[in-house]
């Protein structure tokens, strides 16, 4: 490949990814076209995106970005995910698809990149069992709401009580003027 094509092609990588902040490196090696094209409708279903790229055209693109140290120590072909909301729900989808029996042992996660620091294999998988950003918002907004719940339901409580005893005496007293 020409130098001059070895930039074209470094140039493209650099664009489609310059926003992205967190991504994944899988391998895709012993797929057939079919599968792949398969893991690509599945991820991109997802909202996940996924490109093959060598790793020393991917080194020379992303050489001063945050995704640097995804190919810092690696050698041979790999492919670049990126997308969902966030690096945790990325992670979930791609360990998901990674331990499905139809891509198992040839989809494999290598590494990551979190906040401009490596992750590897372990530490990517380890994150996919962390809380999406969805899921923590919800806790948060529970444990927001949870004491105001607790302190409503105190307040209201006895009020409720002496309310029912009130409206209780005077049916009494609206039967016995009655009678």
């Amino acid at each position: 490949m020409s130098k001059y094509v070895k930039d074209l092609v470094a140039n493209h990588v650099k664009k489609q990814v310059s926003e992205v902040q967190d991504a994944l490196l899988v391998d895709l090696v012993g797929l057939t076209a079919n599968e792949t094209n398969t893991l690509r409708g599945e991820l991109e279903a997802k909202g996940v995106k996924m490109m093959v790229v060598k790793n020393t055209l991917a080194r020379r693109a992303l050489a001063d970005t945050t995704l640097a140290p995804l190919f810092s120590t690696l050698g041979g072909s790999a492919a670049i995910c990126w997308g969902s909301e966030d690096i945790v729900s990325l992670a979930k989808v791609v360990c998901d698809l990674a331990n499905d029996k139809r891509y198992a042992d040839k989809f494999v996660v290598k590494c990551g990149v979190m906040d401009s620091e490596r992750l590897e294999s372990d530490g990517v998988k380890d994150v996919s069992k962390w809380p999406s950003r969805t899921e923590q918002l919800s806790l948060l907004v529970g444990q927001i709401l949870g004491p105001g719940s607790g302190l409503v339901a105190a307040l209201l409580g006895p009020g409720s009580t002496v309310a029912g005893q009130i409206a209780s005496k005077a049916e009494k007293d609206d039967e016995a003027a009655a009678e």
